[in-house]
């Protein structure tokens, strides 16, 4: 854009100024509310990044025959007229929302996320869209849903709904099979249209009988972000409901990311994440699966998760009847133990110092003031940090409260370079998993990032 100059034309330059303060007026403005949106963002995740622990349920009519949820006649281990004979045994007659959530609450998670329909689409509500649901098409003959999430907040717990987005048992839908049953979306539009009719619909009953805090998709890497609508999709549930949290699976149209079993070894650079994973193999039940994660395994993926600045969202699978393994009742009641001793260390914190300065897990408070570190198996002796260039005035330890004696050690009074800080642990101070020592300190922390140099 050219600039405005003072010609013998004054009304050409007087449009030229208004042209240029609009300009000015709307950039300021866009950037206002580019920060506003952002702030906005900020408070609606607080939440979720407090939380650290999530609890995912996989319930469905797999759990009938302990067969993979969906996967199994997708990828041909079964025919799809079997998987859908197990709707003749999914009873649900033993189940009890209130002690499910009770469960939950005793875990120490402050979220979870149940699946309201895999990529079978079989519904646990009543949906109007379909005959495909648990109400109608199952013994169970009742909504599942509206009595959990009433008991989660009865309970104070925020209430996730899973939704796959790809349905592998509807009409309209390109076909569920790895075969020549996919149809070009293309070539008929009028299909898709349907299906995306269907899937809005689905959505809306799903937000307006239950107002979850947090939807959790999935199967959206069967279409691109414009297929599925995706900007149409988030617009609105967040009419709906602007504080809402999205998962990362809506083709980059989430809040914060998902990645599923594998841990990442480097610390990620979302600003939100969670990892999602199983307590056996699998995600719904399955009777074979007798492959548990022990509760110090479970305990130790969760703290490390939370010390590199995400979450842990940990899945469970009742149960055709409402019933869940032991294996998992042990698992989650052991992990409420453990939070009970040391879940100040955890909830509410952020993710902890670089690695290198401790070997180990760690985490801070939100003012900077305390450092929690995180002593893996039985870990006693000496256990050293390095590069804290911070005073200490007071080290304990969480669960017991006792008060430990530290040293410093090569600190060289003319070198700016911090000595090695040295903290005695008896084993008569060991938790029964995982060890949490709180550091008081003087100050905000202040690291040394140094090579150690004159």
């Amino acid at each position: 854009m050219s600039h405005c100059r003072l010609t013998s034309n004054p009304i050409k330059f007087f449009i030229c100024i208004l042209a240029i303060v609009s300009l000015s007026f709307n950039l300021t403005k866009s950037k206002a509310q580019s920060s506003t949106n952002s702030d906005s963002i900020q408070q609606k995740m607080q939440w979720f990044a407090d939380a650290k622990l999530g609890i995912f349920i996989h319930w469905g009519i797999y759990a009938v025959n302990g067969i993979a949820e969906s996967w199994s006649f997708h990828n041909k281990d079964i025919s799809y007229a079997d998987y859908m004979k197990q709707l003749n045994g999914f009873t649900a007659n033993k189940y009890d929302p209130i002690a499910w959530a009770d469960m939950i609450k005793k875990s120490g998670a402050r979220y979870a996320v149940i699946t309201t329909k895999h990529h079978d689409g079989v519904a646990l509500w009543d949906t109007k869209e379909s005959k495909l649901n648990v109400v109608v098409s199952t013994p169970a003959k009742r909504d599942l849903l509206a009595p959990f999430y009433q008991a989660l907040k009865k309970n104070g717990i925020k209430a996730g709904a899973y939704f796959s987005l790809l349905d592998w048992s509807h009409p309209d839908y390109p076909g569920f099979l790895k075969d020549s049953s996919r149809y070009v979306l293309k070539n008929h539009p009028e299909k898709w249209t349907r299906f995306q009719s269907f899937l809005t619909n689905q959505l809306q009953e799903v937000m307006h009988n239950y107002q979850p805090d947090l939807i959790w998709f999935d199967g959206d890497w069967e279409h691109s972000a414009q297929e599925w609508d995706a900007v149409g999709i988030r617009k609105r549930l967040l009419a709906n409901n602007p504080n809402l949290i999205i998962n990362g699976r809506l083709m980059g149209y989430g809040d914060y990311e998902t990645p599923e079993q594998n841990f990442p070894v480097t610390r990620p650079q979302f600003k939100w994440w969670e990892l999602c994973m199983t307590t056996n193999n699998n995600w719904g039940y399955q009777q074979r699966d007798t492959a548990w994660k022990t509760p110090y395994e479970i305990i130790s993926i969760f703290v490390d998760a939370v010390a590199n600045g995400g979450n842990l969202l940990l899945d469970i699978g009742p149960k055709p009847d409402g019933t869940f393994p032991k294996e998992q009742v042990t698992i989650l009641s052991e992990l409420g133990k453990w939070n009970d001793r040391n879940g100040e260390a955890i909830f509410n914190q952020l993710g902890g110092i670089p690695q290198g300065h401790f070997y180990g897990p760690t985490t801070i408070s939100k003012d900077s003031t305390t450092l929690y570190l995180f002593l893996q198996g039985k870990t006693s002796g000496p256990v050293m940090i390095k590069g804290l260039d911070t005073k200490i005035k007071e080290v304990t330890v969480l669960g017991n409260n006792t008060k430990l004696s530290h040293k410093i050690v090569g600190k060289i009074s003319w070198s700016s370079v911090p000595g090695l800080v040295y903290i005695d642990v008896p084993t008569t101070v060991l938790d029964k998993y995982i060890t949490v020592l709180k550091l008081t300190l003087d100050k905000p922390i202040k690291l040394y990032r140094g090579k150690g140099g004159l």
